[in-house]
């Protein structure tokens, strides 16, 4: 398993840290467009630990100095991640991007979306700024099995993710898929299929993430009606080394968890202790 730290100090020289930040934007499954209330499990658009603030420089500069003391090389990722990055007009992308890009300290730039809010439009300003740093484009997939994404309200079918990733690999561009572990309904078997999906259609890197039960989201109802249950620290750890084992060498696990605000996690609250967490999944990878 490659990990981003191995892959970032190939491509970079160093290690290299993601700066989250808020360009302000919203989501089709929000505005009205797809609907109104976005996936069952999403509070604050994946973006609760991003920055926030009046311009994407400031932002930038804050989480700089929350986090440079653990980096020594001063490199760093903008990563957009908060909603739908490439969802408004191409002129306000153009300045987010530029704005995002411009710190000498930020060496590339990552950028969180939807597959189908990527035009040809879109497409093309991407590749442009690919000329300028690398640019990565984060895609949440969370699942390949359409039954799961009508019921998770996600808007879109997986042929839709599969055409953008061929899309945006012709243009040159780095994919990352997110896949989320522990769906309502679904089996190891699923999650295993997911990954094969992502691999099959070009993916780079993945992160992986447990579904884990947010305040104020319509999977919070579900789950207090019992209608869904959460997986446990063994069980969300044997699926993930399932899917691990069907990635290519080449393909970059950029993350095997992912943790929700502690203010806000309902369940499953061992999750709430991330050191714990990545230590056991990190051990019983090795096994």
């Amino acid at each position: 398993m490659k990990t981003a730290n191995e892959y970032y100090k190939e491509k970079f020289g160093d290690k290299v840290y993601k700066l989250s930040i808020d360009a302000g934007f919203t989501c089709p499954n929000r505005d009205g467009t797809l609907g109104e209330r976005g996936c069952i499990f999403c509070l604050g658009g994946s973006g609760e630990f991003a920055e926030k603030g009046s311009n994407i420089s400031e932002q930038l500069e804050k989480a700089k100095r929350r986090v440079e003391s653990k980096i020594k090389s001063g490199k760093y990722i903008a990563y957009l991640q908060s909603f739908t990055n490439t969802y408004a007009p191409i002129k306000k992308l153009k300045e987010v991007y530029y704005e995002a890009i411009k710190p000498d300290y930020i060496v590339g730039i990552s950028i969180g979306t939807r597959p189908d809010c990527i035009s040809e439009e879109i497409l093309s300003l991407l590749k442009e700024i690919n000329e300028i740093k690398p640019v990565c484009i984060e895609l949440g997939l969370q699942t390949s099995n359409d039954i799961t994404a009508e019921y998770i309200n996600r808007g879109y079918i997986t042929e839709v993710y599969i055409d953008a990733v061929k899309r945006l690999k012709e243009a040159g561009l780095e994919v990352i898929t997110h896949i989320i572990i522990g769906l309502p309904n679904e089996t190891e078997k699923d999650a295993v299929e997911t990954t094969k999906t992502a691999v099959k259609a070009g993916t780079d890197g993945v992160k992986f993430h447990l579904l884990h039960i947010l305040k104020n989201t319509p999977l919070e109802e579900e789950y207090k009606n019992k209608k869904i249950t959460c997986l446990s620290l063994e069980e969300y750890a044997k699926i993930l080394k399932e899917c691990i084992a069907v990635l290519p060498p080449e393909i970059v696990v950029h993350r095997i968890t992912g943790d929700g605000a502690k203010k806000d996690l309902i369940a499953p609250l061992w999750s709430a202790d991330k050191k714990k967490t990545l230590n056991f999944l990190n051990n019983y990878l090795k096994r």
